[in-house]
């Protein structure tokens, strides 16, 4: 078995690094630069973590998939996405990139993590929720290994009322996604550290003339927002970050 998995601020890493570590299965970031046709092809099962943004996969893993999609062929496939209230059918979202392969899914499921989207005020950062919500995702990936373990199939997200949670929320993040590709803003607080410049998971940024320069390809992983030591970064929302999201130690 290999996971593979994309992870804005460590919530999808986690699960993916807790679930590999129960199931004995190879782990790698879609991140790393390794020959991914060849490690997708030479294993049976393949498990996918991602978060879920609107409902959708994030763009980045979009374009991984596309990229290697003949390697996924006649895989079995294990989706967990992370989320932070409630993402519709944000597993079977991964499913739509490979059209035809409903059948090859042997277990899907999603988990509540905490907050990331550090700059709206209606979603604080809290430590207890912390807490609270990754040792119940600690319970559910222990009971998760031992369903697959035992051959039990579970699909989270792939009744009709997921479906239709989804797609009221696909109406509206595509527009979104599209229109806040060049979101990415640094204010006067900015010291030029590169922080945001080497950690974009897109290569977005860099540094030019003293200033930092975007190149419209924005995933909206809050990374960025999330990293930067003066709290002068903001993506998609613009007010000023007060407590960051320093993900699950």
């Amino acid at each position: 078995m290999l996971m593979i998995y994309f992870s804005g601020t460590g919530n999808s890493k986690y699960i993916a690094k807790r679930f590999s570590a129960l199931m004995n299965a190879d782990c790698h970031s879609i991140e790393e630069k390794l020959d991914f046709d060849k490690f997708l092809s030479g294993t049976d099962v393949i498990a996918v973590c991602y978060p879920v943004y609107g409902s959708c996969v994030p763009r980045i893993m979009r374009e991984f998939v596309a990229k290697h999609r003949a390697s996924f062929e006649g895989k079995k496939l294990i989706v967990l996405c992370t989320q932070m209230l409630a993402s519709g059918d944000g597993a079977r979202a991964f499913a739509r990139l490979l059209p035809g392969c409903d059948n090859q899914v042997i277990y899907a499921e999603h988990f509540r993590m905490p907050n990331n989207i550090c700059n709206f005020f209606l979603f604080p950062i809290r430590e207890r929720e912390r807490i609270r919500k990754t040792k119940a995702a600690d319970k559910k990936i222990e009971i998760i290994c031992s369903n697959i373990k035992k051959g039990i199939c579970k699909k989270r997200g792939w009744n009709i009322l997921s479906a239709a949670v989804g797609k009221t929320q696909n109406i509206f993040f595509p527009k979104i996604e599209e229109k806040e590709r060049s979101s990415f803003k640094a204010d006067q607080d900015c010291i030029l550290c590169g922080k945001c410049v080497n950690s974009c998971p897109m290569h977005n940024l860099e540094i030019i003339d003293g200033r930092i320069q975007q190149k419209d390809n924005c995933t909206l992983c809050y990374r960025c927002v999330n990293l930067c030591p003066q709290k002068a970064v903001t993506v998609w929302l613009s007010a000023k970050t007060k407590r960051q999201y320093k993900g699950i130690c």
